[in-house]
C-alpha cells in the first residue's frame, strides 16, 4: 500500500501503518485479557492462551509498524525486515512443519526444511518487493541490492535457526538481525 501515499506526505510512514497500529492495540488489549476475543487467540496463538499475544504476535505488527515508520518505502532495509519477517519465517513454520523431518543439529526444533524455506522465501519475496517499489521510483534496483538481499535473508534464517530465537520469539530476532545486517550491506 506504500505507493498510495505522496511522496512530499511527511506524515506518510505513520499513516501507512496505521491498521497495523490499530491491531497492536487489539491485540494487547486482547493479550492483557481487558477483551475477550477467542477467535483472535485461537488464530494468533499456538497454544490458546491469550498471554500469548503479547508476546510473538505484537512483537511482528510493533516490527512492521517500525519499520515502516523509520525506514518507510525508500529503503531498502525495510524490504529486507519485512520480506524475512513476512514471507521468510511465515513459508519456514509451513515447511518445517510440513517437510521438516531432518532437524538442525544445533537446535532440535528448527529443521532443515524450514530453514532454507526461510531464506528461499525471505530473498525472493525482497527481489520482487524491490522491482516492485522501483516501478513507482521509490528504491534503486541493482544486482548488488539483489546480492545483499541474500546475505540478509541467508543471516535471518541463521539468526531464526539458533535456538536463541525461541527463547526470544523470531519475531524479535529476525527483525533485528535483519536491520543489523541491513545496515552492514547497504
Amino acid at each position: 500500500m506504500w505507493p498510495l501515499f505522496s511522496s512530499d506526505d511527511v506524515y506518510a510512514p505513520f499513516l501507512a501503518p496505521l491498521i497495523i497500529v490499530i491491531n497492536i492495540i487489539k491485540v494487547t488489549v486482547i493479550g492483557l485479557g481487558v477483551v475477550k476475543d477467542e477467535g483472535v487467540v485461537n488464530s494468533m496463538t499456538r497454544h490458546g492462551d491469550y498471554r500469548e499475544l503479547l508476546k510473538g504476535p505484537l512483537y511482528y505488527a510493533c516490527a512492521i509498524t517500525l519499520t515502516t515508520i523509520v525506514f518507510s518505502r525508500t529503503s531498502p532495509i525495510s524490504i529486507a525486515v519485512i520480506c524475512n519477517l513476512c514471507a521468510g519465517d511465515g513459508v519456514a513454520d509451513i515447511a518445517g512443519r510440513r517437510f521438516g523431518q531432518v532437524k538442525l543439529p544445533h537446535n532440535p526444533g528448527k529443521s532443515y526444511a524450514g530453514s532454507i524455506a526461510m531464506f528461499t522465501a525471505g530473498f525472493i519475496a525482497s527481489v520482487m518487493y524491490m522491482w516492485y517499489l522501483n516501478i513507482f521510483g521509490f528504491v534503486d534496483k541493482s544486482w548488488a541490492i539483489v546480492g545483499a538481499f541474500g546475505v540478509i535473508s541467508l543471516a535471518a534464517a541463521v539468526v531464526e535457526s539458533l535456538p536463541i530465537s525461541t527463547r526470544l520469539d523470531d519475531n524479535l530476532t529476525v527483525p533485528l538481525a535483519s536491520v543489523l545486517v541491513s545496515a552492514l550491506v547497504f
